[in-house]
């Protein structure tokens, strides 16, 4: 992705900005890190956003304000970035996978109620990317069984479900802005949405050492805070989003249309109930490993999300799932490919793209 070629539509607002931080020296959280949280707020509908100092830590505060911790269990989808599960284990809580829906990547709703036990207290869809999951039938079960929902949005940030933004959806969700993201700050930040009056307050304590003003703590917390620039950078970033988005669903249709007669080629799936942002465009592709190789050759840049199932990683064998207790994500990482997107991409270098594609199966 080139970030660069995003900074000269919003650097001067950003210049003005800074300036005003530097001047009055309000770097740590400040006036425009409560802006950004009002406006993504509003934007997505709900009551609340608290910012974080990333995606990981907005994840693992939810989980915590939430009171998930350790005996609990807490169900997601083993084929997800690794933060989705250090954010659980991190809470003292044990994760238990159910595996994807093999067209969306998302977690499969009709796995669900074989895995909830007694201990079960929680569920983490991933909004894979770009792509919400199908909540309908988890905030069924959910509600049957008393669970918590913690959508992890890291990855879909304005999609729509059923007409609802990402992120409005459950009891919370987890937002990242990492630099790559759709909505991106200049560094390492996160956030998380609810509509819960209580739950909002518990993690704007949670992120601050559990004060409620300073050197007077209520609760224990943690540094979880976000630097008044990245508040900046967002705020800006935001009135963005839903253009930078409409080019990237404009990227990923040329991408289908151009790939739809490639017969090694799978193209993303897009559900019919959602709009997806693509976050990642992300083919199906025989001979993965060496279509890859030839399209570095050639100048192109690729990324493989995820090579390794999270429950197949070294870091967490002691969960005890072995190959083959989730196929569609073990499938899943031995073919996917993420081809170049960004909004800034143009049309002929889609095509290049494309035309290289075949070229290799030709």
């Amino acid at each position: 992705m080139d970030l660069k070629a995003q900074l000269h539509s919003i650097y001067g607002e950003l210049d003005t900005m800074f300036t005003d931080i530097i001047t009055h020296n309000a770097f740590v959280a400040g006036d425009y890190v409560r802006k950004f949280e009002e406006e993504f707020a509003q934007y997505l509908g709900v009551k609340h956003v608290v910012a974080a100092s990333s995606g990981t830590t907005a994840l693992f505060m939810a989980l915590l304000a939430l009171g998930i911790g350790e005996g609990d269990e807490v169900i997601t989808v083993p084929f997800t970035f690794v933060a989705t599960l250090e954010a659980i284990v991190y809470t003292g809580a044990t994760p238990v996978f159910v595996d994807i829906d093999p067209t969306t990547y998302n977690m499969d709703p009709t796995k669900l109620r074989k895995v909830i036990t007694n201990r079960t207290r929680a569920i983490v869809p991933v909004h894979l990317y770009g792509q919400p999951a199908d909540m309908n039938p988890i905030l069924e079960l959910a509600e049957k069984y008393n669970l918590k929902v913690i959508e992890d949005a890291c990855q879909a940030h304005g999609a729509l479900y059923r007409g609802k933004r990402a992120g409005a959806i459950g009891d919370a969700a987890a937002f990242s802005f990492y630099p790559g993201k759709n909505l991106g700050a200049w560094g390492e930040a996160g956030a998380v949405s609810t509509n819960n009056d209580q739950l909002a307050e518990k993690l704007r304590k949670l992120r601050d050492h559990g004060a409620e003003k300073k050197y007077f703590h209520l609760t224990r917390g943690l540094n979880l805070r976000t630097i008044n620039f990245q508040g900046a950078v967002l705020s800006v970033k935001l009135k963005h989003l839903d253009s930078w988005n409409d080019r990237r669903r404009e990227i990923a249709f040329l991408y289908n249309e151009l790939l739809e007669d490639v017969r090694e080629v799978v193209t993303p799936y897009e559900a019919t109930f959602v709009k997806h942002v693509y976050h990642l465009y992300v083919i199906r592709a025989e001979r993965r490993d060496a279509l890859r190789s030839f399209l570095s050759e050639k100048g192109i840049d690729t990324g493989i999300h995820y090579p390794i199932p999270l429950h197949l990683q070294k870091a967490y064998e002691d969960l005890g799932y072995v190959r083959g207790d989730f196929p569609n994500a073990e499938e899943a990482a031995l073919s996917v490919l993420s081809l170049p997107m960004f909004p800034e991409l143009t049309d002929d270098e889609v095509e290049r793209v494309a035309k290289t594609i075949k070229e290799f199966y030709s």
